[in-house]
Parts: C-alpha cells; structure tokens; sequence
C-alpha cells in the first residue's frame, strides 16, 4: 500500500524536506518552476500510477508531435531560402533525437503498440521533412541560373 503524504506549510518554516526518490519507481519529471511563489519549490516529480503515467506521456507526446506537423506546414507554406533550410535540419535533428527517447525512455511505461504506431508517426514526419530539404538543395538559385546563360567571347 503506498502511502501518502501531504506538506503543511505551517510546520516547516524554514526548514527543508527532501523525500528520496531513487527508491520510488516511477517516471520522474523535473517542473520548470517559472512562476515565482511563496510555496513549496518542487525540484524533482516521481509519477507512481501506471495509468496517471501512461495519460501524462501521452498529453506530452501529442504537444510535441503537433509542434513537429505545425513546423513542416509552415516550411512546406513558405518560400524556400537557406534560413529554412538551417530549419529544416535542425527540425529533423531535433525529430531523430526524439524518436531516440520514444524508443529508450517512454517505451518501458507505454503500450507496444502505442510505441509502434508512434515511431510509424515519426517516421511519417522524418520522410516529409527529408523529402522537403531535398527538394530544397536541388532547386537551384536565381543568381546561378543568370550567370550560366551569359554570352562568351
């Protein structure tokens, strides 16, 4: 039976409290803590509940591939130049490193098939990605083309 446990702010004034969270198992997240309060300060979160984890990863993983899908959209909306195509390779670097910790870290608290159909998802963006930054290194510049068709002596 886990226990649980509730901080009052009353009795610990000036005090600190640190509970160990190596001996719980769980998927531990780091709050950011931009916003400045007189609570508690939160350094480190210990999800214990299978179902509360696998509702968290997934909210999580859902934000992040829709950033990645708005990202290709803008690219595939906007004229090509080299500032988007530094973009476009940082997006799918970012998008490789990602696809590593679906497979390492969220793969021991989701479903198999969960996973499998995420990474099919990523790799859906990947290709689009690529085929984007191909299509952009083929294409030829404007100033390139007018200096070739010149007149020679």
């Amino acid at each position: 039976m886990i226990k649980h446990y509730s901080i009052i702010k009353g009795h610990f004034d000036n005090q600190s409290m640190s509970v160990d969270c190596k001996k719980l198992n769980g998927y531990r997240l780091v709050p950011k803590n931009n916003v400045e309060y007189d609570g508690i300060m939160v350094n480190q979160l210990v999800i214990i509940n299978q179902t509360f984890i696998e509702k968290v990863l997934k909210k999580k993983i859902k934000r992040k591939l829709d950033l990645y899908l708005n990202l290709i959209i803008q690219t595939l909306s906007e004229d090509s130049s080299s500032d988007t195509g530094v973009s476009l390779r940082n997006a799918l670097n970012d998008l490789s490193r990602y696809k590593d910790i679906v497979e390492f870290k969220y793969q021991k608290y989701l479903d198999e098939k969960y996973v499998a159909l995420l990474l099919q998802k990523i790799a859906l963006l990947e290709h689009e990605l690529k085929q984007k930054l191909i299509y952009m290194m083929d294409k030829p510049v404007m100033g390139e083309e007018e200096k070739s068709v010149g007149r020679r002596r």
